[in-house]
């Protein structure tokens, strides 16, 4: 028996990862993104589909998790000064936009006949957006740390603290709930506060000494665990004091986001992110009851459509009303107009103190979840039927038939150095580069730069790739320059390849994408630093040059390792500042060795007789 309940618990973990790994990639190909992916498979193996599952609550509680370690990796980038910073965002826009999307969407469920209370219960629900979604997609789009991704980021942050009082209210407005005392209530905010006033304490002088210990000890699976430990912990914290999971993550995130193992703990939580993240969608896609559906469809559509324009009709409202231009009001609108997590705890708890029945909650929950399937769509849309920002080429010219023996793609402050001594020297060079700002600057410098994307098969051969002697790629993006490079390889396989690299990982992917020549941007300029500085302490110049050789050897060393065993590798070639353990140096020492005794003599001649 036991034997068949573990084979029954594993085919259900092998249906999830199978839902997962088939839809993801085919809706993504669609162009619909990897959320809609994950909630359309969990609607096809959920109870009310192919029913691998027949409860989906508990697999929601453990995906929730995913949400958790999102808002974690999200407070590790969010220093807090950066967060202080956004305080007039998060209690300025977010209060506002929480507030006149809540009585709009009230208004809506009034105008439809339903008493106040449970009007007011199922906007306010819809108000709190979905976390997950919205961030997920504003990170698929890299745009989490730009001003509008910031603001986003503060509203989202605003609503999550909303579900407190939310949740006090529910109890007001409940059958009876007058009877809770204005001490309780107090009792039940001061409970909140001194959780959040210990998390900060304890993240201030507890975590930074706790990881030191723990990093001393080299165990990386310890470490992983405190992570682990920190994430959940927090978030129960919160929890237990009547506050959001979710906040409690990204609070721990916020003090541990200027601590020196910040990366270490990102990258020890992300793949465990990544994982939850996307049960938590398919968590998702299982709860939408399609029998409720299908008995009040009408219903149901008619609100989940109600729903969306009003909320987001008091987006761009408020977001106009702040000064925010049309696109960006527009794209935020789009964004946050669907209802998301928070709304099941709102609605359980409703229909827990009799504000709704079972039959409502299910109907406010399956809108909630429609609306959320509806979401990627809607910005799918959304980017069809807007017009994409064009930036005028008025008096620039397209890369076309270009000639030159070198081609340099890329004119920043990298390409224009670069481009001196080949000019110098009477070369004929041909330049391009995609921002027209460059390029009409450029030309008041005496520069004749043609616009084009080098990542573009066809505008290579338009800007004479194939007919170069050399190609010196200089864009500033990693990934740009790494596919610039494949492409060319490719394409004109005896042309010779010069790239600048970003960083050091930047320079392993053009390796093996099979340059001639990579150049890290900083090297040489920071080995001539260090050497002034040398020089500027008092240092013999012939030995600053010794110095700087053994350098180059042991960063060559290192490179050759990394690109044998991977990133990590070749740690023995650096000199740290703690007394890392350093082998036999790279250069060759400046004098002879002697011997000091005649026994050391003796031993040095007889090794000297053997050899």
């Amino acid at each position: 028996m036991a034997a068949e309940a573990s084979s029954g618990d594993l085919v259900q973990v092998v249906a999830l990862l199978a839902a997962g790994v088939v839809a993801v990639p085919i809706f993504k190909r669609m162009g619909l993104g990897s959320i809609l992916g994950y909630l359309a498979a969990g609607v096809v193996i959920g109870p009310f589909g192919l029913r691998v599952f027949s409860e989906s609550e508990a697999i929601l509680h453990v995906a929730e998790l995913g949400v958790v370690m999102f808002l974690f990796i999200i407070g590790l980038e969010m220093q807090p000064s950066r967060l202080w910073g956004l305080r007039r965002e998060i209690f300025g826009l977010g209060a506002l936009q929480v507030g006149v999307c809540a009585m709009l969407l009230t208004g809506v469920g009034l105008a439809g006949g339903f008493p106040i209370a449970q009007s007011f219960v199922a906007g306010a629900g819809f108000v709190l957006t979905s976390t997950a979604i919205v961030m997920q997609l504003i990170e698929e789009r890299g745009e989490i740390a730009t001003p509008k991704g910031q603001r986003i980021v503060s509203i989202l942050l605003l609503e999550d603290l909303m579900i407190v009082p939310l949740l006090a209210l529910v109890a007001f407005l409940a059958p009876g709930g007058t009877d809770t005392t204005v001490s309780q209530r107090f009792t039940e905010v001061g409970i909140g506060v001194a959780a959040i006033v210990g998390l900060v304490v304890a993240g201030r002088y507890l975590l930074n000494p706790l990881f030191r210990i723990l990093a001393d000890a080299r165990a990386r699976e310890v470490m992983t665990a405190a992570a682990l430990l920190v994430v959940l912990g927090s978030a129960l914290a919160m929890q237990l004091s009547g506050l959001s999971m979710a906040m409690g993550a990204f609070l721990a995130g916020v003090l541990l986001s200027e601590s020196t193992f910040r990366h270490q703990l990102e990258a020890d939580i992300e793949p465990f992110r990544g994982i939850l993240l996307g049960l938590f969608f398919l968590a998702v896609g299982m709860s939408l009851d399609l029998s409720v559906v299908a008995h009040n469809w009408r219903l149901v559509a008619i609100y989940v459509v109600a729903y969306m324009i009003m909320k987001a009709l008091g987006i761009y409202i408020v977001a106009r009303m702040l000064k925010s231009g049309h696109r960006e009001a527009l794209e935020r609108a789009v964004f946050m107009a669907q209802g998301g997590e928070f709304a099941f705890v709102l609605y359980s708890s409703a229909a827990a103190v009799g504000i709704i029945d079972g039959q409502a909650n299910a109907t406010l929950t399956a809108i909630i979840i429609i609306s959320m399937v509806l979401t990627p769509l809607a910005i799918a849309a959304l980017r069809y039927l807007t017009p994409r920002d064009e930036q005028s080429l008025e008096g620039v010219d397209i890369a076309d038939g270009l000639t030159g023996s070198v081609l340099i793609i890329g004119f920043g402050r990298f390409g224009q150095i670069a481009s001196q001594p080949l000019l110098l020297r009477g070369l004929d060079v041909s330049i391009i580069d995609n921002e027209v700002e460059m390029i009409q600057a450029a030309a008041d410098f005496g520069f004749k730069v043609y616009y084009g994307d080098g990542t573009r098969l066809d505008i290579l051969h338009a800007a004479g790739a194939g007919r170069a002697r050399a190609v010196l790629i200089c864009v500033d993006k990693p990934d740009a320059a790494v596919r610039i490079a494949q492409l060319i390889k490719a394409e004109f396989p005896l042309v010779t390849i010069l790239a600048r690299a970003f960083d050091r990982g930047t320079a392993l992917q053009l390796i093996r994408a099979g340059v001639d020549y990579q150049l890290r941007e900083t090297f040489e300029s920071a080995l001539v630093f260090g050497g002034s500085a040398l020089e500027a302490l008092g240092v013999d110049p012939e030995e600053v040059a010794e110095v700087i050789e053994d350098v180059r050897h042991r960063d060559t060393a290192r490179f050759e390792t990394q690109l044998a065993e991977g990133i990590r590798a070749g740690q023995r070639f650096l000199k740290g500042n703690i007394g890392t353990p350093i082998p036999t140096p790279l250069a060759q020492p400046r004098r002879a060795g002697r011997a000091l005794n005649e026994e050391t003599a003796g031993v040095l001649n007889k090794a000297e007789t053997k050899n």
